[in-house]
């Protein structure tokens, strides 16, 4: 490989995951790391959506709808659009965490793929299929 040639794999890869799944609670190594948990309602609160997923519209609509995530969306755009035209552009790494990976991380990873589509992003989604975390109840 010479020094022009660009790295095998994608230019862009989009990464959704949960916390509580992670070593450590650790997020994956990534460019910008979106960590959905404290700012934005789960809708794993929801009894009738805590078994569904990110892929079910109840959800997507549930979270796209959530006050704050359709700004932060925007706002990650235009950092991926940033770093992608940077004169020493290379691969970009976005992860978008939550508690579980099965409902915020999903939706918002799947619209940044879907919004971010010019740019051949692979979308990765480490976490949707694990079970349900079983959340603490609040202290009264």
């Amino acid at each position: 490989m010479t020094s022009t040639d660009q790295p095998a794999g994608p230019a862009l890869t989009i990464t959704s995951f949960g916390y509580s799944h992670q070593p450590g609670e650790i997020a994956p190594h990534a460019h910008l790391t979106l960590d959905l948990r404290a700012h934005f309602k789960d809708p794993h609160v929801d009894p009738a959506m805590r078994e569904m997923t990110g892929r079910d519209q109840e959800v997507i609509t549930a979270v796209l709808s959530t006050p704050g995530i359709p700004a932060l969306i925007a706002a990650t755009l235009a950092a991926a659009r940033a770093f992608c035209s940077g004169p020493s552009a290379g691969p970009l790494h976005i992860a978008a965490g939550c508690v579980g990976g099965r409902h915020r991380s999903y939706v918002v990873a799947s619209a940044l793929g879907t919004l971010l589509a010019d740019l051949d992003p692979a979308v990765v989604h480490l976490h949707v299929d694990r079970p349900v975390i079983c959340l603490p109840k609040p202290q009264s």
